[in-house]
């Protein structure tokens, strides 16, 4: 797509004030794709120079915002951490060209803030925080699962950068469970359901997203029964908060997420039969 209205693609490393019309560019995999009648300039972050992935001295891991769904990809597989399995899952949930996996990045996905954008649902899934740099160059936290408000909205400031987004090594050593629906067999996400047993105190944690205009997160003691998990869900999402569009119907999302809720619930509960009732 060419966007006849940007008259100007400037380094981010000197690209002045910020000012309306201005967007940053990351791979531009979102920005290429449909028209962007309100853009003037583009600010490009490919010169940043942010190492894409790292360990933190505490044991976590920093996902550069520049990060691509190749590079996350191929880190993630030769990991060693017991969550390393969801990293693959979730961008295999991009069902996208090679050619997207090695442009398209993390910081895009969840600036996007689509309900099936995949990088929302792993790093929510991980307790996953944000590091926004503003204008004013000062920085603030934001977990992912309150970054992202509604279809398409998050709570960035006009020209805040998301710098990164880092995953404690707690979350990293979570046993999970993942589960996906979609219409088609090589459709969008519709529903995608993300289950994390803490190692340390056994407790259970469900992210739903790609189902619901913005990322659920759910926590429960050790071995939750059914009737509890349902009920959270049931409760805390409420009918119009389940996304609309032709990939799903909210009833549908509604039932599959139930669905996924319990099979995931069973799974994470280690075949405990009296948990399971």
């Amino acid at each position: 797509m060419d966007l006849h209205t940007v008259t100007e693609v400037c380094d981010a490393r000197r690209y002045g004030s910020w000012r309306p019309g201005d967007a940053w560019l990351g791979g531009g995999t979102y920005l290429f794709s449909e028209p962007q009648p309100h853009l003037r300039r583009l600010v490009d972050l490919s010169r940043m120079g942010w190492q894409p992935l790292a360990r933190t001295p505490e044991g976590g891991l920093e996902i550069a915002a520049t990060c691509t769904v190749a590079e996350l990809s191929a880190y993630g597989k030769d990991a060693d951490w017991r969550a390393a399995p969801l990293v693959e899952q979730c961008c295999r949930a991009f069902l996208a060209s090679w050619k997207i996996w090695n442009l398209a990045t993390v910081g895009g996905n969840l600036c996007n803030g689509l309900p099936a954008g995949p990088m929302i649902s792993l790093t929510a899934a991980l307790d996953g925080v944000c590091l926004l740099r503003g204008q004013n160059g000062g920085y603030r936290c934001v977990p992912v699962a309150e970054f992202v408000v509604g279809a398409g909205r998050t709570v960035r400031e006009p020209g805040e950068l998301l710098r990164s987004i880092s995953l404690p090594a707690r979350a990293l050593a979570a046993r999970t469970a993942f589960r996906q629906s979609s219409l088609y067999g090589l459709g969008r996400s519709g529903v995608l359901v993300i289950g994390a047993r803490d190692p340390q105190d056994g407790s259970l944690t469900l992210t739903v997203t790609a189902s619901t205009v913005r990322p659920f997160r759910f926590w429960f003691p050790p071995e939750p029964n059914a009737a509890a998990v349902r009920e959270a869900v049931e409760d805390g999402i409420r009918g119009d908060e389940y996304f609309d569009d032709i990939h799903g119907l909210p009833d549908w999302r509604r039932h599959m997420t139930l669905r996924h809720a319990e099979e995931i619930r069973r799974e994470l509960n280690d075949g405990n039969e009296e948990a399971a009732r």
